[in-house]
């Protein structure tokens, strides 16, 4: 690998204020997204109920890459706070503001506040493919076996 990739990063109004997303160790593969809410009003995410939380930030993710918006592990153990549609995806041609679709799949209402670590953000390497219609696909020792076909 050659170096880090480079993204520029609009910061929205209600973003001010808020670190942008970075490493918080040396070998971390994911930059931590905070949410943008106003100060005053936090975010109540009662059981089973999902938000599209802002971040207050707009990226340019460079051709050839993607932002993967992932859980952060913690929340998920601890509160049942998770990324409903993990990992979302940041296409590298979007450019509005990146929110996080949290869903609450625990058993109690939580609070989420400015600031806080909300997902994790990572960036990866993208192969665009194109599919080809044919008559039939080459046989393997698998074959059609789907759900549970290899073992428990």
């Amino acid at each position: 690998m050659s170096g880090p990739v480079t993204i520029a990063v609009e910061r929205l109004p209600h973003g001010e204020g808020l670190a942008l997303p970075a490493a918080q160790t040396e070998h971390a593969a994911g930059m931590d997204l905070l949410a943008a809410l106003h100060e005053a009003e936090p975010l109540l995410l009662a059981p089973g109920a999902r938000a599209a939380v802002p971040t207050g930030l707009k990226m340019a993710i460079p051709p050839g890459f993607e932002g993967q918006v992932r859980p952060r592990s913690g929340l998920a153990l601890k509160h049942g706070l998770t990324v409903a549609n993990a990992p979302g995806t940041i296409d590298a041609d979007y450019r509005g503001e990146v929110k996080v679709l949290l869903v609450n799949l625990g058993t109690e209402p939580v609070t989420i506040r400015r600031g806080e670590r909300i997902a994790q953000l990572v960036i990866a390497p993208v192969v665009q493919a194109q599919l080809v219609a044919v008559e039939n696909l080459d046989t393997t020792v698998r074959g059609a076996g789907g759900f549970g076909s290899t073992g428990r």
